[in-house]
């Protein structure tokens, strides 16, 4: 009942698209039992399911992806882009749209070490290589969404790099997702704890639509809202 009426809160806000989840994938999160992740989500699916706005599932599980399509979910927004056995498959044979993120590792480790050579290039390169197949397996182009992941097996010097070069990493032709909203790396910057990083976020999400970003996964909408009114 409470994600109900905070996803009637958000539509409230302004948000164009609504992001369901029900598996942290916070850095040190363990993972959710398929099963439990969908009797989670399908009461809030059916429930929003004609709210006005499209319902997006943030989720890596195929099982959990075929029960919420078949529920009435707009789109698949995966971490894992669509990595799992069948997950492609399974995506190409509906109509939904699918966001495809990059991440270093699982979210369990993720941050334990994370490494790169050059992050924008490798970020860039896994992005293409996803698109690629996602491309192979049927997925029209203009059902995809990539997202660079900001957070995920990343130090605050990779995340700070990927946004600084933003840019490089736009598809012609496919909405480029951020989502900074929260994170630890506006914390590692102000000091300050998750709920107080409000203004930090908008900042972060305001330099990313300059460099090209197109969707933002945000917890404070209104907030938001606003700040890109000024700045378009």
């Amino acid at each position: 009942t409470a994600a109900i009426a905070q996803g009637r809160r958000l539509i409230e806000e302004g948000a164009h698209i609504l992001d369901l989840g029900a598996e942290s994938s916070r850095p040190g999160a363990a993972p959710v039992p398929g099963q439990i992740e969908i009797d989670r989500l399908l009461p809030v699916v059916e429930a929003l399911h004609g709210c006005g706005v499209p319902l997006s599932v943030d989720t890596v599980k195929p099982e959990v992806m075929r029960a919420v399509l078949a529920a009435g979910a707009d789109m698949i927004n995966d971490i894992n882009a669509l990595r799992a056995p069948g997950a492609m498959e399974l995506v190409a044979g509906s109509r939904a749209a699918v966001g495809l993120m990059h991440m270093q590792g699982e979210p369990r480790t993720m941050q334990e070490n994370p490494h790169y050579a050059d992050v924008v290039s490798e970020v860039a390169a896994f992005l293409a290589e996803r698109v690629a197949a996602a491309e192979a397996a049927g997925i029209a182009l203009n059902r995809i969404a990539v997202d660079p992941g900001f957070g995920f097996g990343k130090t605050l010097e990779h995340n700070i790099e990927l946004l600084r070069r933003l840019d490089e990493l736009v598809v012609p032709g496919l909405p480029l997702l951020v989502g900074m909203s929260r994170k630890s790396m506006l914390g590692l910057i102000t000091g300050r704890a998750a709920p107080d990083r409000v203004y930090a976020g908008i900042a972060a999400h305001v330099l990313a639509v300059l460099r090209g970003a197109r969707i933002l996964r945000v917890h404070d909408v209104a907030a938001t809202r606003d700040a890109i009114a000024v700045l378009q």
